[in-house]
């Protein structure tokens, strides 16, 4: 439970957690009233720091030291002293680069927008592309190439493409393939399209067909299965990672120990990572997920903070964007950075479409 604090001990928290994320050193009184214009003495200031001590959302690393802020402390700081939203607008215009939004090169745009948001917000930015889970099938293809050979072409609706090329029977006369072909595809779309990707593996109605089609039937139903295979090869569903040496460069991660931690778990334990974003994609739509320090259960995270958002293709979630960092970050520009990344992933995919 929140503690219930006056608007002077808001105050008085949130310059302490400003200051200490810009510095990284314990804040005391002194600094508070040299650099905070309270209008208070500096022994309300110091009442007001033990009281928010007691609460536990600071504590002293050391007797004779000032106040750090407790996970505690940032949790309040993030829901009740800082307005993010009201910054994103800010960063939303770097992610503009509209030249770059080609459908053949999702990966150039994920790999763009990811080293963007590590040098914005100064921590590790971690974007998943859309799985086959969350992808759905937009349209089929068939495509005559030669009397002999056709070619298979499905597109999802974040316009991820497959295909393969198909050699037919010999019995089948090329002087009536085009038009079969285009039933096929009347057919192929009726059953398949807006359907989770996976379907391409699902057995169709052929009985549906008139019976000079049988013969497709057994043959296309290997080929679908193809496809979606060709799906499982790719990168989608992968991670896109940058900015590491944005983390080396704060003070947390000056032992070798943490890094090792933090290295490990991006290049060998993505399966943990994974899960820390699926645990977070139960929140509504479009909100910012933040987990801070001891809130994480992967161990070797518990001493940062997790931000992340989804975005989305024809209103549904296909994937996340989010940052890793120490709990002392600049939360308010790690936040609105994520948001922006988000909203311009979103607005990429409309754009594509």
């Amino acid at each position: 439970m929140k503690p219930q604090l006056t608007h002077r001990e808001q105050k008085v928290l949130w310059a302490t957690i400003d200051h200490y994320i810009q510095t990284a050193e314990p804040v005391g009184s002194k600094v508070l009233v040299s650099e905070y214009d309270f209008g208070i003495s500096p022994a309300t200031i110091r009442q007001v720091l033990h009281t928010l001590d007691r609460s536990g959302l600071l504590y002293q690393p050391h007797t004779s030291a000032g106040r750090v802020p407790s996970d505690s402390g940032y949790r309040v700081y993030v829901d009740e002293l800082i307005d993010p939203a009201s910054e994103a607008h800010r960063y939303a215009h770097c992610f503009l680069q509209g030249d770059r939004l080609n459908p053949s090169n999702l990966d150039r745009i994920f790999r763009d927008v990811a080293q963007l948001l590590a040098t914005l917000s100064g921590c590790i930015a971690v974007i998943t592309a859309p799985n086959m889970q969350m992808m759905r099938i937009k349209h089929l293809q068939l495509v005559m190439l030669d009397c002999q050979t056709i070619m298979a072409i499905a597109v999802s609706d974040t316009y991820y493409t497959a295909s393969l090329s198909i050699d037919l029977p010999h019995e089948i006369k090329p002087e009536i393939l085009e038009g079969e072909l285009n039933i096929l595809n009347n057919f192929l779309n009726t059953h398949l399209r807006d359907r989770n990707w996976t379907a391409l593996g699902s057995p169709l109605q052929w009985d549906d067909l008139d019976r000079q089609f049988q013969q497709y039937a057994l043959l296309l139903q290997k080929s679908l299965n193809q496809l979606m295979g060709l799906c499982d090869r790719t990168a989608l569903g992968q991670m896109f990672i940058s900015g590491l040496t944005e983390l080396l460069r704060q003070p947390e991660f000056s032992n070798l120990q943490q890094v090792q931690n933090i290295v490990q778990l991006l290049e060998a334990d993505r399966a943990s990572l994974m899960s820390l974003i699926a645990d977070q994609s139960h929140n509504p739509d479009h909100a910012v997920s933040i987990s801070i320090g001891s809130e994480i259960s992967i161990e070797p995270m518990q001493n940062c903070t997790f931000i992340s958002s989804r975005y989305h293709c024809d209103r549904q979630p296909i994937g996340t964007v989010a940052v890793l960092g120490p709990t002392r970050l600049g939360y308010t520009k790690a936040i609105a950075s994520v948001q922006a990344a988000a909203t311009h992933l979103t607005e990429a995919m409309s754009k594509i479409k």
